[in-house]
């Protein structure tokens, strides 16, 4: 591959990448041709010396011929602008919604490791396994500081911010490893900061899976932090359960809560995302919900953002729904 070339096209959404800069890039030459082209011909036409008319020479009809092809220098750029616009949005739309077949990972980037989980509870560093073909939903965050998740070969970046969920998604198109950078600066060792995806074929990821296969899954590692934090004392996680016989408080239950809407003791509503059930566990007094004290205690400081997750998936495991927010 040479230098000027890209990097090859491996996932869904590279190729309409391309293409739109390849459009942009296209066009702005042709621009730029043509704006030199016509510098120089005034250039020649319009010496000094020449007999070419003067705008105090220009006749009426010219003039209005004039005000035509002024007219025509910006409408048409101003249509190229709204086509590249209307273009971007849809790849941008495009790349921001995952199907809902899309397989929910988890990212915790740290000074200068990219620490990666899939559902099963399968851990990697520095390291992702997907399969050929299978979307790939990516849920991310930062410990420290401002990282970027960037894949060339998927024409994927995407900030991952501390104390907020953010999400990308790609369905990787060719198997082989692909080379995953940090694209933002965080500290000394960020040129180290460095990984690879490995995209394998379905059945044999499948037996990866199986053979990296922890002692069990997020969902039952979120129970399990569930019940050693104390949060079932006070939350049902069943339908018309109760919290336990000693609880002392009134809790919201949790059962069915992913993804649905909750009303807000200040009367307005959020939908029960990642970040809501992020906030919720680490400041409990920013959203209380209608019908209930603020009473929770914060877990800031005492709980990482790897238990964070597996504590998210484990509610979303109650929902009886799996759709999950836009």
């Amino acid at each position: 591959m040479s230098a000027l070339a890209l990097p090859p096209e491996a996932s869904t959404i590279a190729a309409h990448v391309d293409h739109l800069l390849y459009a942009v890039v296209g066009v702005t030459a042709a621009v730029t041709l043509a704006i030199f082209a016509t510098i120089i011909a005034f250039a020649i036409r319009y010496r000094a010396g020449s007999a070419a008319p003067r705008a105090e020479d220009v006749p009426a009809a010219q003039a209005r011929a004039r005000r035509r092809v002024e007219a025509a220098w910006t409408l048409v750029p101003l249509a190229l602008f709204v086509a590249a616009f209307a273009w971007g949005a849809r790849v941008y739309v495009e790349r921001a919604l995952p199907p809902s077949d899309a397989t929910q990972l988890f990212v915790v980037a740290k000074q200068w490791t990219w620490k990666l989980q899939h559902p099963g509870g399968q851990r990697e560093i520095d390291e992702l396994h997907v399969a050929r073909g299978q979307p790939v939903e990516l849920v991310m965050t930062s410990e420290d500081v401002i990282h970027s998740f960037y894949v060339p070969a998927f024409r994927l970046k995407q900030d991952v911010l501390p104390g907020r969920y953010t999400q990308m998604w790609f369905t990787a198109t060719e198997t082989g490893r692909f080379h995953l950078f940090c694209a933002e600066y965080c500290g000394t060792d960020h040129s180290r900061m460095r990984g690879d995806i490995v995209v394998m074929e379905p059945e044999d990821f499948a037996r990866w899976l199986e053979g990296h296969r922890g002692a069990s899954g997020m969902a039952a590692q979120g129970e399990v932090l569930f019940r050693e934090y104390g949060c079932s004392g006070c939350h049902a996680t069943q339908p018309s359960a109760q919290p336990g016989a000693n609880a002392s408080v009134h809790a919201p239950s949790l059962a069915g809560l992913y993804g649905r809407p909750v009303p807000l003791a200040d009367g307005s509503v959020v939908k029960a995302d990642e970040r809501y059930l992020r906030d919720s566990i680490l400041l409990p007094d920013k959203e209380v919900a209608a019908g209930y004290e603020a009473i929770m205690p914060s877990f800031a400081g005492r709980i990482g953002e790897d238990e964070i997750l597996e504590l998210i998936v484990y509610i979303e495991s109650l929902s009886d729904t799996k759709g999950r927010p836009q």
